[in-house]
């Protein structure tokens, strides 16, 4: 999540920022979570649930970065809206197509880990015979 995230403020921003990554991790890991736990829920409401977990982490960790430590990495005052220069609502909007692609990635990563455990439950793993399992 931490290495996506930077990508995409590259590629948003031209730059990023060590607390990008951070941020990307966690929030990866609470849409994660989301999913796994609230998988049922229709799609669009996972979405805005991790939308507004992602503005939650970008205003805690704004807090952190930019007023208490000062290293002014963002400063949305300009935008309509905002809360403290550190969340507003144009990028919470954003943060809802973002976590579409982000519960789609969630959704490989748990096959692939599911699909993982039943290879070597089954004992298929290169090498081994399926008759033995060894």
């Amino acid at each position: 999540g931490g290495v996506i995230y930077g990508c995409l403020e590259l590629l948003w921003r031209g730059y990023t920022h060590w607390s990008m990554t951070i941020a990307g991790g966690i929030c990866l890991l609470l849409l994660h979570l989301i999913n796994r736990k609230l998988g049922a829920w229709h799609l669009l409401a996972r979405c805005l649930m991790g939308c507004f977990l992602i503005t939650l982490v970008e205003f805690v960790i704004g807090i952190v970065v930019n007023r208490i430590l000062g290293l002014g990495v963002w400063d949305y005052s300009a935008m309509p809206g905002n809360v403290l220069g550190q969340i507003c609502p144009a990028f919470t909007v954003m943060w809802f197509f973002i976590s579409l692609p982000a519960f789609v990635l969630s959704g490989a990563v748990s096959r692939f880990f599911q699909w993982m455990e039943k290879r070597e439950e089954y004992g298929t793993f290169a090498g081994e015979t399926e008759s033995t399992g060894f």
